[in-house]
């Protein structure tokens, strides 16, 4: 196996594991989750089946329009991101919260920031390594790349606002209340849902394509 290849796998399995890591620094902050959990909590208070089947369900449709429109997007990311986000999710916050049960408002937002970060590095360290992504993460690409809709990073921008405010219309379809909206889309959702695309487009340019481009060189 060459070195490129030794890199992009490496790169796809480490974006994936700091990506789920991120999910759990955002629990932690308590400003709200990405845009993509935001709808996946709006949808588990309106539907009555649980979390986890319910995730297995969407990420299946989303599965399915990558198959249809362009299957470039799914490989070993993809299910490195369907059977292990979650559990590492779950351990990470677990850890976190171990550590720091109550953290303070300054700490809160200092997790804010390092999980916007994070979660735009790892993503941008497997879309780069272009051995599949997540299936969320595909439908802004297929766009993007295939039917040349526009750049990527304004298409994720739209893609993201979709995920709140569908989040958001189906928690409060099932009876929420208004004064717990911010639970899954608070400030940060906010910010990621604006930033996270140009974000991704940044590291890509600076940090993952070089990181691959050092690979070719060293062959």
């Amino acid at each position: 196996m060459d070195s490129i290849k030794k890199r992009r796998i490496l790169m796809s399995v480490l974006g994936v594991l700091t990506g789920a890591v991120s999910v759990a620094i955002f629990k932690m902050a308590a400003f709200g989750v990405d845009p993509f959990q935001s709808f996946m909590s709006g949808a588990d208070n309106l539907i009555p089946i649980n979390f986890g089947t319910l995730y297995v369900i969407v990420n299946a449709v989303l599965l399915l329009f990558s198959l249809v429109f362009d299957r470039h997007y799914i490989g070993i990311a993809t299910f490195i991101n369907l059977f292990l986000l979650g559990y590492v999710t779950e351990f990470s916050y677990k850890l976190f919260r171990m550590l720091m049960p109550d953290p303070p408002f300054a700490l809160r937002i200092v997790f804010l920031i390092v999980g916007i970060v994070i979660i735009c590095i790892g993503s941008s360290l497997y879309i780069t390594a272009d051995l599949g992504v997540s299936t969320y993460d595909a439908v802004a690409l297929i766009m993007s790349e295939k039917w040349k809709i526009g750049k990527f990073k304004f298409i994720r921008v739209c893609t993201d606002l979709c995920c709140v405010i569908l989040g958001v219309i189906m928690f409060m379809i099932a009876g929420g209340e208004l004064k717990a909206v911010p639970t899954i889309a608070g400030v940060g959702t906010i910010i990621t849902a604006f930033f996270m695309g140009p974000l991704i487009e940044f590291f890509n340019e600076h940090i993952a394509r070089k990181i691959l481009a050092g690979a070719g060189k060293a062959d």
